[in-house]
């Protein structure tokens, strides 16, 4: 009996050891820090749009960090963590975003020469993740993801046909979310005359255009639309000049998808009197000029961002394509912090009213300018209704008779006298 008292507290003893170990193993390997990567495009941080937002889902979001110039990476607080997404992303707030264990290793291209660089070196530090801000960056990914089949590559805007198995595309719906802003514009102008300004003359600034143009012909078909592309993303003088161009040619809104070029458009805008106002892009770019952005394009990189670093740390990696618009929390506008006070409640249920047949597949936004034409082409106005046939009224006619027959035999009766 005692040697099976003894025999049975030794497997004890030693269930309860392997039990221990094995949730210190668990517990070890979930803190484990999670090397992630990020190289940019030439805009780089502080374009306040397009790497920003990037930026905001890997160290905000993602790794719960602040970049506090001069000082580095600082931990935010849960309210600071919290009011960011509620800030830059109340739309998203149910959809379960929280912080990793993650360190961020971010490198700025100054050149495209730059990129494939940039991501050999972040490979070489051991990233488990590399995220390329844009779609520059699609033929540098391509080919460095083949030379680090271990590490995981996340590319935004690019789309890689077959990607290897260790890289996602992850795309934009910007379409959808510019027709939202087009539909809000098309209903704000005074003067019938709106602007649009774009970076480079690429399909994918393309999407913006079309999707603009297509949200502002749905509520005011008569309104007249000037284009202008800076050909470039970094540019803010560029950017403020062609907004100057299209402000004095009669436009009093212009929306601009143009990058950094787009800090001009907003800056023009700001030095216009009161009715003239700018559309921002990316982020929430409203508070740049508050009162003179009516509102802004919100496409949500930071989320995109969030979801392929917690993909890794959820081990849920894919590779292949993501898509994201309207529907899947990618695209938007602003909550209007800053103008909502100027939009009347009619206007804003017209634009709710699109979003929610977007979603629900009644609205297929353009997304090229070949399908903008053919788009366009459907439109006819509404021809007004045929005025209703009234019934004839005979006793009117019986009436009008006799008094005229009346009237004639009176005068014939007297002209015999």
């Amino acid at each position: 009996m005692k040697k099976f008292l003894v025999s049975s507290l030794v497997v004890a003893l030693v269930l309860s050891s392997f039990m221990f170990f094995f949730n210190l193993s668990q517990t070890v390997e979930a803190q484990a820090v999670i090397k992630v990567g990020l190289v940019t495009d030439v805009g780089g941080r502080g374009d306040k749009s397009f790497n920003d937002s990037a930026l905001r889902g890997l160290e905000n979001w993602g790794a719960g960090l602040k970049m506090v110039a001069g000082v580095g990476y600082q931990a935010m607080t849960d309210a600071e963590y919290q009011k960011s997404i509620e800030d830059e992303a109340p739309g998203l707030l149910d959809r379960g975003i929280k912080k990793y264990n993650v360190e961020p290793l971010v490198l700025e291209s100054k050149a495209s020469e730059d990129y494939v660089p940039n991501l050999k070196t972040l490979a070489a530090k051991g990233a488990s993740l590399i995220i390329g801000v844009g779609f520059m960056l699609t033929d540098a990914i391509a080919e460095v993801a083949l030379l680090y089949p271990d590490v995981k590559f996340m590319l935004i805007d690019g789309w890689i046909d077959n990607p290897p198995v260790n890289v996602v595309c992850y795309v934009f719906k910007e379409q959808e979310g510019s027709f939202l802003v087009g539909a809000l514009v098309g209903q704000m102008t005074m003067k019938n005359v709106v602007g649009f300004v774009g970076g480079m003359d690429l399909g994918i600034i393309h999407r913006f255009e079309a999707g603009y143009k297509a949200g502002l012909k749905t509520v005011n078909p008569a309104i007249s639309i000037l284009e202008g592309y800076t050909g470039n993303f970094t540019s803010t003088e560029d950017g403020q000049k062609i907004a100057k161009t299209q402000f004095d040619q009669g436009a009093d809104i212009v929306y601009h998808a143009s990058g950094a070029c787009g800090i001009g458009v907003i800056e023009e805008a700001k030095g216009r009197p009161a009715g003239y106002f700018a559309v921002g892009v990316d982020s929430d770019q409203d508070y740049m000029a508050p009162g003179k952005v009516l509102t802004s394009m919100i496409k949500h990189v930071d989320y995109a961002v969030w979801l392929s670093i917690a993909s890794i740390a959820e081990n849920t990696f894919t590779s292949g394509h993501v898509i994201l618009g309207v529907t899947e929390g990618g695209v938007g506008i602003s909550p209007l912090k800053y103008t909502k006070n100027l939009i009347s409640s009619t206007i804003l249920a017209k634009v709710e009213d699109l979003k929610a047949k977007i979603v629900s597949g009644e609205i297929v936004v353009p997304a090229t300018r070949d399908e903008y034409t053919a788009w366009e082409a459907t439109l006819v106005d509404e021809e007004p209704p045929p005025e209703e046939k009234k019934p004839i009224n005979w006793l009117y006619i019986v009436v009008a008779v006799v008094v005229v027959a009346a009237i004639a035999k009176f005068v014939f009766l007297k002209g015999k006298k």
